[in-house]
């Protein structure tokens, strides 16, 4: 993929007071908030077909405040469910590889603090062949915009979606969030990728993937 440009100052500015503001949101929640919001996004996604469907599922381990997707991840292994955890790829850390995710998976942080596991593991899958991948964020609005932490690590390993006008297929691309994240609206740079929906701990908002209830 060329080179990410950056946006214009107003709109950089904007972007990141936005992010802020939804940052201090999430961080604001109390644990016990944050575990009703768990257990809820869970109830929510095990029903959504394209969930029951999946094979091949990529997760997240919450930081800094973001909704936890832990519950639904012991919902998976019990449904059978091969999951998978991003790391930054140690050829080009401005992407990420997704490695095999189990309950006795070694973890350890990477340069963010953030724990994953051993990249040299075997079990590794390309992006392109997960089924679903559940991502983090920090604002969403109604029309499926993401605003991310700003690192761009999603959209690069995924701009083959929008490369191949493949948006459509595999992987299905769904944002997790507390429902204090949204925003009236998120403005998308010709990079952002699209979410094939949202999932919130009050349910699921779909966007322009109606195929996610087939």
């Amino acid at each position: 993929m060329g080179r990410v440009h950056s946006p214009h100052p107003d709109l950089a500015q904007a972007k990141q007071r936005l992010r802020q503001e939804m940052r201090a949101r999430r961080r604001n929640l109390s644990p016990e908030q944050q575990q009703r919001a768990a257990h809820s996004l869970a109830k929510h996604l095990v029903r959504l077909p394209a969930f029951v469907r999946s094979r091949h599922l990529a997760l997240y381990l919450p930081n800094d405040g973001e909704i936890d997707p832990g519950p639904l991840t012991l919902a998976a292994w019990r449904m059978g469910k091969r999951c998978y955890l991003p790391v930054l790829h140690p050829l080009d850390d401005r992407r990420l590889a997704f490695v095999r995710y189990e309950a006795d998976t070694a973890l350890r942080p990477n340069r963010f603090g953030i724990p994953e596991p051993d990249f040299r593991r075997t079990s590794r899958l390309a992006p392109e062949h997960l089924d679903l991948v559940l991502l983090p964020l920090v604002a969403f609005d109604r029309t499926g915009a993401r605003l991310g932490m700003g690192g761009g690590f999603y959209d690069r390993t995924f701009a083959f979606k929008q490369q191949h006008q493949v948006w459509r297929h595999k992987p299905r691309l769904i944002g997790l969030a507390h429902s204090c994240q949204e925003a009236d609206e998120v403005v998308r740079e010709r990079w952002d990728l699209p979410l094939s929906a949202v999932a919130t701990d009050q349910g699921i908002i779909t966007t322009h993937d109606h195929g996610l209830t087939w």
